[in-house]
């Protein structure tokens, strides 16, 4: 398949491990230029160096920022455009969630930062992309969502309710930009990442049993579909959320 990725340019977000890590060497591994974006500078710059020394041939910029400081990151998008001239492909995948347990007990602090970093920072990075390089060049946006914003779930509701305003988020900002940038989500079921362990490493043979595919997700079975979505293969794909969950949605009923 050929995807069309090689010379362009694409910005992740909480690209230092996990989900990002794995999107930005897979983007990588198509000829794109990466843009690397996380809080910690060192820990982008090892994921930077372990890009050049597998593609050699990319470019490759690490920019420190947190996804919620506007400042911080209109100097990071303007970083990419400055250094690669546009901005092709924006990846946001960054997420937090602070609170763990009913959401009758969330307090204001941790509510305001999970919006901060899981929904509105979709709404601002997006505006920077599409004002510094998008609405003249066009492009693809990638939204990271989950399947819990489809499903309810103890412990992560209020996480969940922020995921399921990036599925709507993605649905609007298709119907905007539209015809030259293409806006879609991916929702991952559980991965194994860090920001997940406290969901699987205590009970992992357990729902390898109740997964219909039989194991967690990968950060590689995440970065397989943003590959695809950022590609020419999904040229006439917009506002779409694609499910990459081992089919944990699907399981029928107790009942």
């Amino acid at each position: 398949m050929r995807t069309g990725l090689e010379g362009k340019t694409a910005l992740i977000t909480g690209a230092s491990r996990g989900i990002g890590k794995a999107i930005a060497l897979a983007l990588a591994a198509e000829g794109a230029n990466v843009v690397l974006s996380s809080r910690k500078q060192d820990a982008l710059d090892a994921v930077a160096a372990e890009i050049r020394a597998a593609h050699p041939g990319v470019g490759v910029l690490a920019k420190a920022a947190h996804v919620g400081d506007a400042d911080q990151a209109a100097a990071c998008v303007d970083a990419a455009v400055a250094e690669f001239g546009t901005l092709d492909v924006l990846v946001n995948n960054a997420g937090t969630s602070p609170h763990f347990g009913p959401m009758t007990e969330i307090e204001p602090a941790a509510a305001a930062k999970t919006v901060q970093v899981n929904q509105f920072a979709v709404v601002q990075w997006t505006q920077l992309a599409w004002k510094r390089s998008m609405e003249r060049n066009g492009g693809a946006v990638i939204n990271i969502a989950s399947v819990g914003g489809m499903v309810t779930e103890h412990g992560i509701g209020y996480y969940n309710a922020t995921k399921a305003a990036v599925i709507h988020l993605t649905r609007q900002f298709a119907m905007e930009l539209a015809p030259s940038t293409r806006v879609n989500c991916i929702a991952p079921g559980l991965v194994r990442t860090a920001l997940a362990r406290a969901l699987w490493e205590e009970n992992e043979e357990q729902i390898n049993t109740y997964m219909p595919l039989g194991r967690l997700g990968e950060p590689e079975d995440i970065a397989n579909a943003a590959v695809f979505l950022a590609g020419d293969a999904a040229s006439w794909m917009t506002g779409q959320t694609m499910v990459v969950d081992g089919g944990s949605i699907i399981r029928p009923s107790i009942a």
